[in-house]
């Protein structure tokens, strides 16, 4: 499996982006995918996650009530819907794939897709 992630962008406070994550490989419901997102000068922290087969999803606190995750298996795609940003989202966001279950550990991840910027600024 091979991650892409697209999206993002600028937006204000208070507003909604999407990122997308695409993999190539037909293992790819075999796969657990975790959002992160790295700030600067700050350490990559959990988003969200969602297993391979039943979609189970698990969040952040920072971000539990205001980020969605989803994903389509037979399109290989995970989706991250973000509302009502906050300055403090701004960051590299990252889409990783492990395969077996969820974790929320980036070192658990072994497949990372390059990064997509999002910034939250008035």
């Amino acid at each position: 499996v091979q991650l892409q992630a697209s999206g993002g962008g600028s937006v204000q406070p208070g507003g909604s982006v999407r990122v997308s994550c695409a993999a190539s490989g037909r293992t790819f419901p075999n796969y657990a995918i975790g959002w992160f997102r790295q700030a600067p000068g700050k350490e990559r922290e959990f988003v969200a996650f969602i297993s391979g087969m039943t979609a189970y999803t698990g969040y952040a606190d920072s971000v539990k009530g205001r980020f969605a995750i989803s994903r389509d298996n037979d399109l290989n795609t995970v989706g991250l819907e973000m509302h009502s940003l906050k300055p403090e989202d701004t960051a590299v966001y990252y889409c990783a794939a492990r395969s077996g279950s969820v974790s929320q550990a980036p070192s658990d991840y072994t497949i990372w897709g390059q990064g997509t910027q999002v910034t939250v600024s008035s």
